[in-house]
């Protein structure tokens, strides 16, 4: 008796119904039709990229998808279970800080920016919406190291660590402008822990809060790599 294959069966059913479906459209539905099934499949190998997490094995060491080893040392095995528990919270508050006009002045001296929008008061107490100067966005991103507490000496984030290196940014914005004399201060929110080689790659969302304003200053996933 010849085994009947329900899987084969219903995809070539999905299919016929797909074209027979594509051909029914008006030519402009049938164009958003295409784009969305084109970007439904790039979202599908995106999913797929990210849920390829790593598993923690009993002996201390990890295997990805493609059952390539990564040896933790204890340190960092304990500090991957650690962090791997507080995905998707709240990981940090940073003290308040004030971005003054003198502040300003000198990362234009440094970047060379000298936009009146960052250094002309008077012109920017007419011609600027904000009525006010405003730090360079990059300015704002330039004092995430100091707003997280992630260079004080005396408050270590990962004490056990050797080195922690900055390794990039997946995605940054600046919601709103920091107008001069606004106090701001850091959210950091854990989405990502990683084995590497000899450490952990660890992935943060940084708010930069602005005191009296709704909307942030700005907003970035930060990637350190910490090595033990």
């Amino acid at each position: 008796m010849k085994r009947f294959d329900i899987n084969k069966y219903k995809i070539e059913f999905m299919e016929k119904f797909a074209i027979d479906f594509k051909q029914w459209m008006s030519p402009s539905i049938r164009d958003y039709y295409s784009l969305f099934i084109k970007n439904s499949d790039k979202n599908r190998r995106q999913l797929l990229s990210w849920v390829k997490e790593y598993v923690i094995l009993e002996n201390g060491k990890t295997l990805n998808v493609e059952q390539k080893p990564v040896q933790l040392l204890p340190e960092a095995r304990e500090l991957f279970l650690n962090l791997s528990s507080k995905i998707g919270e709240e990981v940090h508050v940073g003290e308040w800080l004030t971005v003054s006009q003198e502040r300003i002045d000198l990362f234009s001296e440094v970047t060379e920016d000298h936009q009146w929008l960052h250094n002309d008061l008077e012109k920017a107490k007419t011609d600027s919406p904000f009525k006010t100067t405003i730090a360079h966005g990059f300015l704002t991103l330039s004092l995430l190291p100091r707003l997280t507490d992630s260079v004080n000496p005396e408050k270590p984030l990962y004490p056990n660590v050797k080195m922690t290196v900055n390794y990039g940014l997946n995605q940054v914005r600046f919601p709103y402008p920091v107008k001069t004399g606004s106090v701001v201060r850091a959210h950091s929110r854990l989405i990502k822990v990683t084995p590497i080689k000899n450490g952990l790659e660890i992935e943060k969302e940084i708010s930069v809060e602005i005191k009296g304003t709704r909307r942030p200053g700005c907003v970035a996933v930060s990637v350190v790599r910490v090595y033990f």
